[in-house]
């Protein structure tokens, strides 16, 4: 009889070690299972997340674009063609393609130029070649001291007019005088104002928007405050005495060294 139990006892235990190691997987082939089915973008992300600082921004997240003022740019020319006062230029440089402006200048496909860039403009639009460019580089070509019509708009205020100039002020509330916008901009800051004046300059297609300047008779030019600049969408002609509308900004700086202590900008134009 005792030898009868001990062979029962002998069996039952292995019976259980057998049902032990049928369901118990070894440790290391666990540890290799997750290391392969673990996405390896996740496991990326979590590392990433837990070495940056708090607050930093997310890695990859685009990086905002600097401005180039200063820079030089050497390329050689792919493509070119003029429109509308400029040269556009398709640039092969060392750093990728990259497209420019500068004012019109005979320029060879396949010339190797040297460009000053004055400024960079992200999603320019063209409306005389209904293109716009993800970003180009606006400035000239070393040695010929010349800006794109763009920087010479944005750097000097409208030509001397010799005619004299009286236009009577809008009716509103709302209406000012040039030179009342120049007195009362910090007060008109981010404020509607209605202008109304004589077109004395007018540059389409610039950094997506038309520019404008007005001259009503009112300010001086030894003060500067005789002239106001605005940007639309809509069209306008020299010489035309056109009611605009907009919004007043102080101290807009467009880059380049390229400020206004004050503008009308979202101008809506009408005669």
């Amino acid at each position: 009889m005792k030898q009868i139990i001990l062979l029962l006892a002998f069996t039952l235990a292995l019976f259980a070690c057998k049902q032990k190691s049928e369901v118990a997987p070894p440790a290391a082939n666990d540890q290799a299972s997750a290391t392969i089915t673990q996405p390896p973008a996740l496991a990326t992300t979590a590392t990433t997340t837990a070495s940056l600082p708090p607050g930093h921004p997310p890695m990859g997240a685009a990086a905002t674009s600097g401005k180039s003022i200063g820079a030089k740019v050497i390329g050689t020319v792919a493509e070119t063609f003029d429109a509308a006062g400029y040269t556009y230029l398709r640039l092969n440089t060392d750093t990728g393609e990259k497209w420019a402006a500068i004012r019109q200048t005979p320029v060879q496909k396949g010339q190797t130029v040297t460009m000053d860039v004055q400024m960079t403009a992200e999603k320019f639009e063209s409306k005389t070649l209904k293109r716009t460019f993800d970003r180009i580089l606006f400035g000239s070509l070393e040695g010929s001291g010349a800006p794109t019509p763009a920087m010479q708009h944005m750097s000097a205020s409208a030509a001397d007019d010799k005619t004299p100039i009286k236009v009577a002020k809008a009716e509103g509330s709302d209406a000012k005088s040039v030179a009342e916008v120049w007195a009362a901009k910090d007060s008109l800051k981010d404020g509607k104002v209605v202008v109304r004046g004589k077109v004395v300059k007018f540059l389409g297609g610039i950094m997506g928007k038309n520019w404008l300047h007005l001259r009503d008779g009112s300010g001086s030019g030894d003060k500067g405050d005789n002239d106001i600049t605005v940007t639309t969408n809509d069209v306008a002609t020299v010489g035309d005495v056109v009611t605009v509308s907009g919004v007043v900004h102080v101290d807009k700086d467009f880059g380049a060294g390229y400020r206004y202590p004050v503008i009308i900008e979202e101008g809506k134009v009408s005669k």
